[in-house]
């Protein structure tokens, strides 16, 4: 269990700011012998958590955009925010992208997309960035 816990906790700080890279842990995992369809839960979930949270903060802390702290610079937010009107809510299903995914889901939050809509096309494309990984590792085949 502790490395399903574990899994899912690298995949949820893999989503936010922080740099971690859960694709490696995923494929040791899957490669020790773990259960893929588990690997393929925990990860998705945590990814997908992680990714609300971007969310969360997207929503309520844009007043802060000023301090030193502020995870993305004006420069790239107005990127995102513009990359983010001109394809609008099905951009989330590139949320599991490593450039670009975290600030595209903290402009969903700016952009007050409802949350049901955010979480489900967010995991939708994570869960599915998990399954084609495990399938080019050789499981679910």
């Amino acid at each position: 269990m502790e490395a399903y816990l574990g899994l899912f906790f690298t995949a949820f700080l893999a989503a936010t700011v922080v740099p971690a890279y859960s694709e490696i842990m995923l494929a040791g995992l899957a490669q020790a012998g773990y259960s893929p369809l588990s690997l393929w839960l925990w990860a998705s979930a945590g990814n997908t958590l992680g990714s609300a949270l971007n969310w969360v903060l997207g929503r309520y802390l844009l007043h802060f955009q000023d301090r030193k702290w502020f995870p993305f610079k004006p420069q790239s937010l107005g990127m995102s925010q513009r990359w983010f009107q001109k394809y609008g809510v099905w951009s989330l299903l590139l949320a599991w992208m490593p450039v670009g995914g975290d600030a595209l889901t903290f402009i969903a939050g700016i952009m007050r997309v409802r949350f049901a809509v955010f979480i489900t096309l967010t995991a939708i494309g994570k869960a599915t960035r998990y399954a084609i990984l495990l399938g080019f590792l050789g499981f679910f085949t």
